[in-house]
């Protein structure tokens, strides 16, 4: 339990509420061509910008707690930073430490994988993205957890690689595909057989979240554990064959099964193990569930075979989901949310399906539920089960209609939502899509505004990381990498770039400084909200970016 804030000495707050709007996927960008943000017509917020403090926030690398500044920031270790207002070591960060350290491979769940499998004489399959995103995986873990497998005594291993394109060039599969199937050729040998077995696009199979679409699961289990669907000879043949079919992306190819003799090649059997090697967990969450429940409810498995399941990390630390998992996620305490429920600060966060467990879930430290009942609601709008690009305002409207409903009704001090359009729209890579999406996004802000202005409260803006600020792939000179049909090479990935951070309160009357604090990162959020509800962060929470005139 936390302790009840102190009152800010400086500043007591506004007569309405704080409105934090989380504009997911929005940065400025490094370069003219290909920043969607900066081409949209978004009157409002150019209006903003003329007229409101903004400053820039660090949203990658290890202003979010992730291995380096090369990393780009993502949208659930962003939304950790923001609503805990400190940076806890991330993802990939942790992965590597407990890979580098042995911790791994001493630990009890690595064991019990490969005693499971080598009793069974059975087969340890792993599932997972194959790229080095940071985002979701690594394949650098895959290829330890490989070797150490066969120098454990594993006599076969499947893999059952996901397709990115989206936190790695577009089509840049084959990169990772082929110089991985070289590696295990390495490998293999008279007491060794390691081979791909299946895979699939991103965003048709396995990886859905906030169960959004199960049919992508059930695909995924069909692909990979039944062994069902379109057989090739090798994972290299499918991906070259379905994109000169299909035209499609590397995160939308279908999926594929490796065969021979007319089999498939990584069928799963009772007996196996099989390790989840992805990370992050809003897309584990389902087909964790999938492995683990008893019954399920969201499709026909058909064959539900014996196998030792492992995640790579703790996906739901208060659902306790998986039940083996290899390396402890970050214990994240003290966040806002439970602060200002400690101190009876009524709070209200919204966003649609795509990032709802943002505002809720990864906003509260990885931890499901609410710290009270009473004080908290949470709402979710159903998303669209469409491809973004086809319905690029996604459900900004709905969301913003639910936020100036409970502005005009002033039953919550923090309004706290989630715009989820630069991010999902920016992954399609579809220009004209994201400048659609950014207007419609402007419109909703400025009739937010305006709510705020006739409640008498303030509205913090801000984001996650960037996206689509970057949509064209740029070589190290700049100039931006033309395809063969003469248009700009797009990417899907997210950028690395800074976020804003505007206060817009009209009822400003120089009680802070109207410069804003400079270098800081989005865990800075947590602490500006406190400020400007009218009391103190925490003393280890991350400074504001306000100087309130003493």
């Amino acid at each position: 339990m936390v302790e009840a804030l102190k009152k800010n000495g400086s500043f007591s707050g506004r007569k309405g509420p704080v409105v934090f709007v989380i504009m997911d996927g929005v940065g400025f960008g490094a370069y003219t061509e290909g920043d969607a943000v900066a081409a949209a017509h978004t009157e409002y917020l150019d209006e903003l910008y003329a007229t409101a403090p903004w400053t820039k926030l660090k949203a990658h690398g290890q202003a979010v707690g992730l291995p380096s500044d090369d990393d780009m920031g993502n949208s659930e270790v962003g939304h950790n930073a923001i609503g805990c207002g400190r940076v806890f070591a991330q993802g990939a960060k942790l992965v590597n430490k407990s890979i580098e350290s042995g911790a791994m491979y001493e630990g009890e769940t690595w064991k019990q994988v490969i005693s499971h499998a080598t009793d069974h004489d059975g087969t340890l399959h792993f599932i997972g993205l194959m790229s080095d995103g940071n985002v979701h995986s690594n394949l650098a873990h895959l290829r330890s957890m490989i070797t150490q497998a066969k120098a454990s005594g594993i006599r076969t291993v499947r893999v059952h690689g996901l397709l990115d394109g989206r936190d790695v060039a577009e089509t840049s599969a084959l990169e990772f595909f082929d110089p991985f199937e070289e590696f295990l050729a390495g490998l293999n040998d008279d007491t060794f057989d390691a081979r791909i077995a299946s895979g699939g696009g991103r965003m048709v199979i396995t990886m859905d979240r906030y169960n959004a679409d199960w049919t992508m699961v059930e695909r995924g289990w069909h692909t990979h554990v039944l062994g069902e669907g379109r057989m090739f000879s090798s994972a290299h043949e499918a991906i070259e064959t379905l994109r000169a079919e299909t035209g499609a992306i590397d995160q939308d190819l279908p999926a594929f099964v490796v065969a021979e003799d007319g089999q498939p090649v990584g069928a799963m059997q009772d007996g196996d193990s099989v390790i989840l090697f992805n990370f992050r967990g809003d897309r584990a969450l389902e087909i964790t569930k999938a492995f683990e429940a008893e019954d399920l409810a969201e499709f026909d498995r058909k064959r539900v075979p014996k196998v030792f399941y492992a995640g790579m990390m703790e996906y739901d630390g208060d659902l306790k989901v998986p039940s083996n998992y290899l390396v402890t996620p970050p214990a994240i305490d003290r966040t806002m949310a439970e602060y200002l429920c400690a101190t009876g600060v009524r709070q209200f966060s919204i966003s649609e399906t795509q990032k709802f467990g943002h505002v809720t879930y990864f906003f509260n430290g990885n931890k499901s539920g609410k710290f009270n009942s009473e004080l908290e609601e949470y709402v979710e709008v159903p998303s669209d089960i469409l491809p973004f690009e086809q319905r690029p305002w996604m459900k900004c409207a709905q969301i913003a209609d639910r936020v100036i409903k409970e502005i005009k009704e002033g039953s919550y001090e923090l309004i706290k939502l989630n715009f989820p359009n630069g991010d999902m729209v920016g992954h399609t890579g579809i220009y004209e899509a994201v400048l659609c999406s950014m207007e419609a996004m402007d419109l909703q802000i400025g009739r937010i505004r305006k709510a705020v202005e006739e409640a008498g409260g303030v509205m913090v803006i801000s984001a996650d990381h960037g996206n689509s600020d970057d949509m064209y792939e740029h070589k190290k000179d700049g100039a931006v990498v033309i395809k063969a049909n003469g248009k700009p090479a797009a990417k899907t990935a997210h950028s690395l770039n800074p976020v804003p951070c505007i206060i817009y309160d009209p009822s400003f009357d120089h009680e802070y400084s109207t410069t804003l604090r400079e270098g800081l990162g989005i865990s800075s959020l947590a602490a500006t909200c406190i400020e400007l509800l009218g009391y103190e962060a925490p003393e280890d929470y991350d400074p504001s970016v306000l100087e309130f005139v003493q």
